[in-house]
């Protein structure tokens, strides 16, 4: 049985680990700051009053620091961003919760890109 948790463990982040972000991804973080997606985030993190004030704030610079990205055309600002998103959002949340926030982000990219492939 703890084999089998084991592997499933390790299949999880590997899986988080193979969706790289892309900085035209940023869509994904927009959607952050939407009252009812960050509600349903805070729910499934099982994060604290706390750190839902501290993921509010670090979500409301990711959006608004990567729509200057994305009017400037500056990819490597935008990547900077992204990496502002990651590495705050590990800081404020627990190993088990971020490992959450990764595969609830990977998730969400994987399947805006496949509603625009079904979309073409």
């Amino acid at each position: 049985m703890k084999k089998i948790l084991v592997l499933v463990m390790v299949l999880v982040a590997v899986s988080a680990s193979t969706f790289a972000i892309n900085p035209s991804d940023y869509k994904v973080f927009r959607s952050m700051n939407d009252k009812s997606t960050f509600t349903g985030l805070i729910n499934y993190l099982e994060a604290d009053k706390e750190q839902a004030n501290y993921l509010k704030q670090v979500f409301s610079v990711t959006a608004n620091e990567l729509e200057a990205a994305s009017k400037a055309g500056n990819d490597k600002l935008a990547e900077n961003v992204l990496n502002y998103n990651l590495h705050n959002t590990k800081c404020i949340l627990t190993e088990v919760q971020y490992k959450k926030y990764l595969s609830a982000l990977n998730l969400s990219i994987y399947n805006e890109k496949q509603t625009l492939i079904a979309l073409n």
